[in-house]
């Protein structure tokens, strides 16, 4: 296993954690190369991703969008080359962009970084 990747750990689930727990929404999504949690962009509100990494120190994410298999080390702020990670690869394909559905605000523009 490289370091801060297990490929055999599936995704958290089709969306950001801790969005999901409060009801909020996102931009994208990254999923951690290490345990599967599934954050929030950094453009998005609340950028999940990027506070798990800070709470865990799991270093590697992937992204979790459809047709996008690049990874990010925080830990180095370098893109690095990963090893195809368990299944499912992104979110939910019919999931709009930014998502969940139906929790969306219309002046969503205004609360992107």
């Amino acid at each position: 296993m490289t370091a801060g990747i297990d490929p055999d750990v599936p995704p958290s689930g089709p969306g950001c954690v801790e969005c999901e727990e409060a009801g909020g929404w996102w931009v994208h999504l990254r999923r951690c190369a290490q345990c599967g949690h599934v954050g929030c962009c950094d453009s998005s509100p609340s950028q999940h991703a990027t506070a798990h990494f800070a709470a865990t120190g799991h270093p590697v994410m992937q992204s979790f969008e459809p047709g996008e298999d690049w990874f990010w080390d925080f830990s180095r702020s370098v893109g690095v080359v990963g090893p195809r990670l368990a299944d499912p690869q992104s979110r939910p394909e019919d999931q709009p962009v930014p998502g969940p559905a139906g929790r969306v605000p219309d002046d969503w523009r205004d609360h992107v970084h």
